[in-house]
């Protein structure tokens, strides 16, 4: 995420690195070296944290943390660095509400966070998290980038890193293992779907995403791809969004396969190309209580009343599925492909001192209807999977499917 003043809030929806950002994840999702971000916008929720938590202490007792301080300090055989023990004091306190999502940074970690966020950074081009059971895995590899041309897939399971269990192995620690210096390899032990064991040996590379892409197919359909939501996404929906429409698109395209998210203000401004003025494009809840409205500010969007299919699957999560119930809850798209991700709450980020950040899940997010869709995900109007052989024979028979279906 861009970097604010001290006092500012940040967040992301992912899902998934306020600014508010709508990040990943059932999976443990986290924006690293090895992939993209989740879901984000700007917003300062004012007090309701404290409201939430009023009956905690006004401050911790730390004689018990400065006796185990103590202990390591005169009894520990080996060498130990104070910054090192700060910080994982700060990760402890994190980690100790049970919410993924909720993380310390430190400033180097931040500096990363940041990167990835603005769709730069060096690594294989892929989004990392765990399962409901605690196993490393795939959330989306981003087409065109190391880790996609390798052939890893959402949902593929990691279950050794450069030969290294990834047992007990937190995301944070498998990100450093993963990541590394522009030319040097990284490889990877994958269980797929539970029955393919493969090992995959991935070049690391720069990765600078332009975050949309777009084209006209066959004169009528315009097609637009979105691999994640970035600094450079509304500005990019934009033109892609008009430049379709002066070129006479009469039907719309919108992949958002393998997107892990990003900022939620881009989600917003995305959603905006096809709603008009007024309409709602989703809501931030704490507890029961509408903290925030997000509609859409557009008076003759561009690409209103076209017909138009989004295009979603596994690795499509946070902004990507705001996007994605926005359009459908609106009667603005028909949903195709396979069931999305699932990330349905809201992170808000904080700066700290000597450039350190603490993330903090601060609401969660609802699609117009109503629903949250955390853990649940989106299932598609019409259910199209991608098998082993399409993969394999480079077939698409998702974006097959969306064509014949606009083309009618």
């Amino acid at each position: 995420m861009p970097t604010d003043s001290a006092n500012h809030a940040k967040h992301r929806p992912m899902l998934r690195k306020v600014i508010k950002s709508v990040g990943l994840c059932a999976v443990a999702a986290i924006i690293f070296l090895f992939g993209v971000g989740i879901g984000n916008g700007r917003i300062v929720l004012g007090n309701t944290q404290e409201a939430a938590n009023g009956k905690l202490p006004a401050t911790l007792d730390y004689n018990s943390v400065q006796q185990v301080y103590q202990l390591l300090k005169t009894k520990y055989d080996g060498q130990l660095d104070a910054s090192k023990l700060l910080s994982g004091m700060k990760s402890g306190l994190a980690a100790a509400t049970g919410d993924p999502h909720t993380e310390y940074f430190d400033k180097n970690a931040a500096k990363d966070f940041e990167n990835q966020l603005n769709g730069s950074f060096t690594g294989i081009g892929a989004e990392l998290g765990q399962d409901d059971k605690g196993n490393l895995v795939i959330v989306a590899p981003i087409d065109g980038f190391p880790a996609s041309r390798a052939g890893l897939r959402p949902q593929d399971m990691v279950v050794d890193i450069n030969g290294t269990s990834t047992t007990g192995m937190t995301v944070d620690e498998a990100v450093n293992r993963i990541r590394g210096p522009k030319g040097t390899n990284v490889t990877l032990h994958i269980i797929r779907e539970k029955t393919q064991d493969m090992t995959l040996t991935i070049t690391r590379d720069d990765i600078k995403i332009p975050s949309v892409k777009w084209e006209m197919l066959d004169g009528s359909v315009g097609s637009i791809k979105v691999s994640q939501f970035s600094d450079d996404t509304s500005v990019l929906i934009k033109n892609a969004a008009y430049a379709l429409r002066d070129q006479g698109a009469k039907s719309i395209l919108l992949d958002l396969r393998g997107n892990p998210g990003g900022l939620l203000t881009a989600a917003v401004d995305m959603a905006s190309m096809w709603l008009p003025r007024g309409t709602t494009i989703l809501q931030e809840k704490r507890g029961n209580t509408v903290v925030q409205t997000y509609k859409s500010q557009v008076d003759q969007p561009p690409l209103q009343g076209k017909p138009t299919v989004v295009l979603v699957n596994a690795g499509s999560a946070s902004a990507a599925e705001i996007v994605t119930g926005a359009l459908h809850d609106n009667k603005a798209a028909t949903v195709m492909g396979e069931k999305s991700y699932g990330k349905g709450s809201v992170q808000e980020i904080q700066n700290l001192p000597a450039g350190d950040e603490i993330k903090i899940t601060v609401a969660r997010w609802y699609r117009p209807n109503g629903q949250n869709i955390d853990k649940k995900g989106i299932t598609p109007d019409q259910v199209v999977n991608m098998t082993d052989s399409d993969y394999k024979q480079g077939l698409d028979p998702q974006k097959d499917a969306a064509l014949a279906f606009l083309r009618k």
